[in-house]
């Protein structure tokens, strides 16, 4: 990969605060472990009244690169898995968690999960493998 210059200009679509049309998440960071809140809303359906699975992906996404970068990193993910346990639906607040399980040189895995935070059960599950941008 040529060397790839990464920069924040606030327009991320999952944490950017400047995109109009993005999540706008935000994240804490502590003993290892990121985590970040989230609401959908109606605009993040897919069938009615359930939230759509790519805004849950890139939630999860988010959250696994937001913990790499907490620990000093520089990623890009180069795999993402997900697997999705029970429909999310619109108005219901979620709790993501994400943590690195394993740091090598270039390679890095990550875990994460997406939970209800009314009762704690999991809506979905992913892992990654994140390589470290020169």
């Amino acid at each position: 990969m040529d060397q790839l210059k990464l920069e924040d200009d606030k327009y991320c679509f999952a944490c950017g605060k400047e995109n109009p049309c993005g999540l706008k998440l935000s994240f804490n960071y502590s003993g290892g472990r990121l985590t970040s809140e989230f609401t959908p809303s109606k605009i993040h359906q897919g069938y009615k009244d359930i939230t759509h699975g790519g805004i849950i992906t890139t939630i999860l996404d988010e959250a696994m690169i937001q913990a790499a970068i907490a620990e000093g990193l520089n990623p890009v993910t180069a795999e993402i898995n997900i697997r999705f346990k029970k429909p999310l639906l619109v108005d219901e607040k979620v709790i993501a968690e994400a943590e690195i399980t394993k740091r090598g040189p270039r390679l890095i895995e990550a875990s994460a999960r997406l939970l209800l935070q009314s009762d704690g059960s999991v809506i979905a599950e992913a892992s990654s493998k994140l390589i470290q941008a020169k």
